[in-house]
């Protein structure tokens, strides 16, 4: 009798938390869909934006690339859900606040900070109801997925404006130490580049500014999939970004070489036009020789620690015999 009286306790105790799992979950999906209505013009804007701009293209893919990451891992973390109400409502109430603001002074606010400001707070949002639904412990273990969202708040056009004048300047300096490498003659100003027979101007279109954000956006994938330290994911990342410099420099400085020796077709050719997929390709692939190389080292250093602890673990030969004596 107190058997069955046990057993119908715990499947009791079962459907309660399959329920309260259950209704999490529909929360959730409610909460998403509201804040979906509610603010649905910045997230048309800001794909229709991707749609018409290079610069922005790498937002097509943040999306679904958080999505699949939340999903692989869902099922494994579906026993830690906990409403976690105060951080949840918290976050809410910020998303709620900066959205007001930027409604309250829009007359005085750019049209594309005011899209970045509304984007921040919809993917805000998102984040503090995910909170508000599944608690602490699920969040933290989905840490990335949930902050990769953030890249879909586009840049405001200020700021793109400094990125890509530093993809100028750096793909011309990379460019320049290329040409003075080969025994080139060259003069460099700004992001002017002259050498015999040819100038090359490293203009807004020719920054290379799409191919070194999906660069960067790669590494931070590969590297939270494929490495587990902190310091070899920060490496990967940083190195992704001067990595995405030299790639456009050795771009500029192999059509420049072709067209002033091999064929001035070159310069304005369809390599010229779409051969930068092919330079994006071998960027990526230094990129994944990095990875390996950190994941080699981070196997290497866990080797060694693990083996400093058995050694230290390890009963010392002279105490045994003594104990044992």
């Amino acid at each position: 009798m107190s058997i069955l009286r046990l057993r119908r306790s715990h499947l009791a105790l079962k459907y309660e938390k399959s329920v309260t799992k259950l209704a999490s979950h529909r929360s959730l999906a409610l909460l998403w869909v509201v804040f979906l209505l509610v603010e649905w013009r910045p997230l048309v804007n800001t794909l229709a934006l991707a749609l018409r701009d290079d610069e922005y293209t790498h937002v097509l893919l943040i999306f679904p690339i958080s999505a699949t990451l939340i999903f692989l891992e869902w099922r494994s973390l579906r026993p830690m859900f906990a409403p976690n109400v105060r951080i949840g409502c918290l976050l809410l109430a910020m998303a709620v606040l900066v959205t007001g603001f930027v409604r309250g002074w829009s007359a005085s606010i750019p049209s594309d900070m005011q899209l970045s400001i509304r984007m921040f707070s919809l993917v805000l949002s998102w984040i503090g109801a995910f909170i508000l639904c599944s608690g602490s412990r699920v969040s933290r273990s989905l840490l990335f997925p949930l902050c990769f969202l953030f890249w879909l708040v586009p840049f405001p056009q200020a700021v793109l404006n400094e990125i890509v004048s530093l993809l100028q300047q750096g793909s011309a300096l990379t460019a320049h130490v290329l040409f003075a490498a080969v025994g080139v003659p060259v003069a460099k100003d700004g992001v002017l580049l002259t050498i015999p027979g040819l100038t090359v101007e490293v203009a807004k279109e020719c920054s290379s500014i799409r191919s070194s954000l999906m660069l960067v956006v790669c590494s931070m994938v590969l590297a939270h999939l494929f490495l587990r330290s902190g310091w070899g994911k920060v490496l990967v990342v940083l190195v992704a970004i001067p990595l995405s410099v030299a790639k456009n420099g050795l771009r500029i400085f192999t059509i420049a070489m072709l067209g002033t020796r091999v064929d001035p077709g070159f310069l304005d050719g369809r390599f010229h036009r779409n051969g930068g997929i092919l330079f994006f390709l071998l960027s990526l692939a230094g990129l994944l020789v990095l990875l390996w190389l950190v994941g080699w080292a981070e196997g290497k250093t866990t080797t060694q620690a693990g083996s400093a602890r058995e050694c230290t673990t390890a009963p010392h030969p002279h105490l045994s015999s003594h104990v044992g004596y």
